[in-house]
């Protein structure tokens, strides 16, 4: 098979650690930016975006999808994808149950994780086989898809509400 963009060979590994610096850099921004004073709590941004109503899940999801894309790019396996995925899946349904699920953003670092999983791919890399272009574009139509049921999701509970309450 011909290498292909997404091939860790095709990236320098100068390119690949300021790759890494920079996915930790939004990682933190996102799940651990704010320290709570005197405790070893911290929050970031994605609990916050998901405090906005409909919309907020999505802008996390996509944030966190961004994090995986790199990950692709930089060589990682199907298997390691594959987790990174299913921690923006959990945080991104869950996350999207009113109140319950705000209350989950802030304690479950679903990119803190994916960080931690792609710098242990990174040292080891040849000890597993990088994911196919076909693995990464149905990685990313999933991601995509399950952005738009947290958009989608929400406005249609809106209207049963609003039809039940208004008798329509």
């Amino acid at each position: 098979m011909p290498d292909s963009p997404f091939r860790s060979s095709i990236i320098e590994p100068d390119a690949k650690a300021l790759t890494l610096k920079r996915l930790r850099q939004l990682s933190r921004l996102l799940d651990n930016v704010i320290t709570i004073p005197g405790t070893q709590i911290g929050f970031g941004l994605d609990p916050i975006l998901g405090l906005i109503p409909i919309g907020g899940d999505f802008l996390g999801v996509m944030f966190s999808s961004y994090i995986i894309l790199e990950a692709a790019r930089l060589g990682v396996s199907r298997a390691t994808l594959g987790k990174m995925v299913l921690n923006v899946i959990i945080d991104g349904l869950v996350g999207a149950v009113p109140v319950l699920g705000d209350l989950f953003d802030f304690a479950w670092t679903a990119n803190s994780y994916n960080i931690r999983l792609l710098e242990e791919y990174l040292k080891f890399p040849s000890q597993q086989r990088s994911a196919d272009r076909w693995f990464i574009f149905a990685v990313l139509a999933g991601l995509l898809l399950i952005s738009i049921v947290l958009v989608a999701l929400p406005v249609i509970l809106i209207r049963i509400l609003w039809n039940a309450l208004s008798g329509g």
